[in-house]
């Protein structure tokens, strides 16, 4: 059944408002035009009673704004009511390609700015709204998430920054460590993982693939993303494999313990296509080097799958892995801020996950359960034999 036939079943906790901020715009538009269609071809006896008021709209995003003082100094705006509506509030923490002026020299924002923003937001609802839920796909601090030494605990203390302001559920996605959510146990926190997504978009974009263990494996790249793999190689009825990295732990090269080699664990990858799965991107030498590695033992096709795509030391390398014969396709999601020259070219893959967003919103806001999104094997069973009986 499609999801805009869905019969409603419950009535929902307040008018719908989506606060996407600045940082995630184009994400909120999306997200937006998904709830305007199917609330608007939605069928219910109980649509016209007081507790669907507003029900249908031509679009939910609800005005607000953080706009800056000369000294770099900031203010949370509303430009209209909220009373009443369950909020949904939209922030990727990770844009850098925003800017603001500081005593007259360009910054560009990080995600400590991004944060702020998002409190001065709740901050401006001032507690009038019937709930508040924060969206954020990049988790913030999700890698300062446990304690060893000396360090502060910044995720941790974010996440409870956010529920004494009065947030009950916050959604994201591939928490880094999904533990973080101890911190605040009473309050709803869901971390979403786009494995449908991924295979989706692989299968649109490669035809031709033969998804058995005899033809196909999935690699994790470290021992910290092994759930993620195993998941994803189940659902596929694959193999698995795993490479373990040696590290010199007395050096530490830009803030971190340089790799001396990759030791892989698994079977023979000889002839077989290869999906790498993690959770992000970030510089990407250890993606390429696992890629590497991969290509030596003679594997036939490297595809990269990670939900976000930070590329902070640039595209070069991963072009000339790329003309090389290294990597064949890497996918990432539209959850983080994608250069143009990212989306150039040839061998990415754009995932875009604004339907899995206005699913989950649409849901919450009927105060359904979200089990079935969140366990996408029954959607990925019926995309695998669609793919088979070679249904495009």
């Amino acid at each position: 059944m499609l999801y805009e036939e869905k019969q409603i079943e419950t009535i929902p906790v307040g008018p719908l408002g989506l606060i996407p901020l600045k940082s995630c715009a184009a994400l909120g538009k999306k997200v937006d035009e998904w709830l305007v269609g199917w609330r608007h071809e939605r069928e219910s006896e109980h649509k016209t009673t007081i507790a669907f008021a507003g029900y249908q709209r031509d679009s939910y995003i609800v005005g607000a704004r953080t706009p800056r003082f000369g000294s770099g100094e900031a203010k949370g705006e509303l430009l209209e009511s909220v009373r009443g509506d369950d909020l949904y509030l939209m922030v990727d923490v990770s844009n850098y390609s925003l800017t603001y002026s500081l005593c007259g020299i360009q910054n560009h924002m990080s995600p400590d700015d991004h944060f702020q923003d998002l409190k001065r937001v709740i901050a401006a609802v001032g507690g009038k709204a019937r709930r508040i839920n924060v969206i954020m796909p990049f988790l913030y601090e999700s890698r300062q998430h446990k304690r060893t030494g000396r360090e502060s605990l910044d995720c941790a203390w974010a996440l409870r920054e956010l529920v004494d302001m009065g947030v009950e559920n916050i959604i994201t996605f591939d928490a880094h460590d999904p533990r973080v959510q101890n911190a605040i146990p009473l309050k709803g926190f869901e971390t979403v993982q786009p494995t449908y997504q991924f295979i989706k978009h692989l299968l649109k974009h490669e035809p031709e693939l033969q998804i058995d263990s005899e033809h196909m494996m999935v690699i994790s790249p470290d021992e910290g993303g092994m759930n993620r793999a195993v998941f994803f190689a189940n659902v596929l009825g694959l193999d698995l494999g795993m490479f373990y990295k040696r590290r010199d732990y007395t050096r530490i090269v830009n803030g971190r313990n340089p790799i001396l080699a990759h030791e892989f664990l698994g079977a023979s990858v000889e002839g077989k296509d290869v999906i790498i799965v993690d959770d992000m991107i970030s510089s990407g030498d250890s993606m390429l080097d696992t890629a590497r590695e991969l290509k030596q033992r003679k594997a036939r096709k490297v595809f990269i799958c990670t939900t976000f795509g930070l590329f902070t030391n640039g595209l070069k390398k991963f072009d000339e892995y790329y003309e090389n014969g290294i990597i064949d396709r890497v996918l990432t999601t539209n959850l983080v801020y994608q250069t143009p020259e990212l989306l150039s070219r040839p061998y990415y893959i754009d995932v875009d996950m604004s339907k899995y967003i206005a699913l989950i919103i649409d849901n919450l806001n009927h105060d359904s359960s979200l089990s079935e999104l969140l366990n996408p094997t029954r959607r990925i069973n019926r995309l695998l034999e669609r793919y088979r009986s070679g249904e495009r």
